[in-house]
């Protein structure tokens, strides 16, 4: 796809010139920072557990999945849709697919850097004398960026959806919550059928069950791929219908 590199060049460009991004980024790496320090104590010193927590096996995780993608992608279609600038970019010669994929690939890339904290962990603790099993460590890390994506793709759809950044911004975080919830309250479903099609989409269960166990199950991560790419195209065909608007 021509021009997505333009697309995610200019977005990284954004991102990081603007005051937003750094502070959402100072503020994630000062709480996993200070969680991570937490789960040490808490574990007794065992640094595998405390890389777990840190990357999926915590509320504190699922939290900031929920609301940093949709603060990252709230502005990258509603407010150039506002501002005209997303008309602009319509007009060009640049599929509407480069310009959600190179849009969706910078606000992952920010979050693969967000989470990439826990290597620095790993390295203050191996230099203590308490290594961290790789395994663990580039699973849970891969996994958590997968998990991202997914969610950040949410945030992109919701972004597509309407002109009003804030709006963006909330649409997306019910959306992420119920993804996170809907599988918890499965018990709840009186129909069994139910509650296994939702066991199904269990991104918690998928995250938890393969990844940071520090195991690659290519179907797992196909789980991720496969809805983010759904959501993907969902939001290009939104984007198409603004053109054709």
């Amino acid at each position: 796809m021509r021009g997505v590199f333009a697309i995610y060049r200019r977005e990284m460009a954004g991102l990081f010139f603007g005051p937003l991004a750094w502070a959402v980024l100072a503020l994630a790496f000062c709480l996993n920072g200070y969680l991570f320090v937490l789960y040490l104590k808490s574990q007794a010193g065992d640094v595998d557990v405390a890389v777990r927590l840190a990357l999926g096996e915590s509320w504190a995780f699922w939290m900031l999945l929920i609301l940093v993608p949709p603060l990252l992608t709230m502005r990258m279609i509603s407010e150039e849709s506002r501002s005209g600038i997303l008309e602009f970019l319509l007009t060009a010669p640049i599929s509407d697919a480069a310009v959600v994929t190179g849009k969706f690939l910078a606000a992952t890339s920010f979050m693969a850097i967000l989470w990439a904290s826990v290597f620095l962990y790993a390295a203050v603790t191996a230099s203590l004398g308490v290594s961290v099993d790789p395994g663990v460590l580039i699973g849970g890390y891969t996994g958590a960026v997968l998990a991202s994506a997914l969610f950040t793709a949410v945030g992109l759809l919701a972004s597509s959806l309407t002109n009003t950044p804030v709006l963006s911004a909330f649409a997306a975080v019910l959306a992420n919550l119920a993804i996170v919830i809907a599988p918890l309250l499965s018990n709840l479903a009186d129909d069994p059928v139910v509650r296994r099609a939702i066991r199904h989409i269990d991104v918690i269960d998928h995250h938890s069950n393969s990844f940071l166990l520090g195991v690659f199950d290519t179907a797992y991560a196909l789980f991720f791929v496969a809805w983010t790419a759904l959501v993907l195209f969902l939001t290009v065909r939104a984007l198409e219908t603004r053109r054709w608007a």
